[in-house]
């Protein structure tokens, strides 16, 4: 039996996020995902996670923490698979709480 790899775990977990989103954010986390964007993704990820571990200040918040990852994930195979499956877990808890 053959698993899906990290990578294309992330792939679909960016597909389920980007069918969330308002078409014109979908179309900026395409852009996002495209290989030619990684100059601009790798020093977003990682702003995001420093913003992340300030959340103490306004604005700033704990939910840049999961974003910077998963942003970081797309360039860092031991980060996709467990970003993957967070973002499927949180996208589950979500379907679950608009059944509600």
């Amino acid at each position: 039996m053959r698993f899906p790899s990290g990578r294309h775990e992330l792939r679909a977990a960016f597909k389920r996020i980007e069918a969330e989103l308002p078409p014109r954010f979908a179309k900026a986390m395409r852009w996002l995902r495209h290989r030619d964007s990684r100059l601009v993704r790798i020093p977003a990820g990682v702003a995001l996670i420093l913003g992340g571990v300030f959340s103490f200040l306004p604005i700033l918040g704990i939910w840049m923490l999961p974003l910077g990852l998963l942003l970081l994930a797309a360039d860092v195979p031991p980060l996709q698979r467990p970003m993957a499956r967070f973002t499927h877990w949180c996208l589950g808890l979500l379907e679950r709480f608009r059944r509600r």
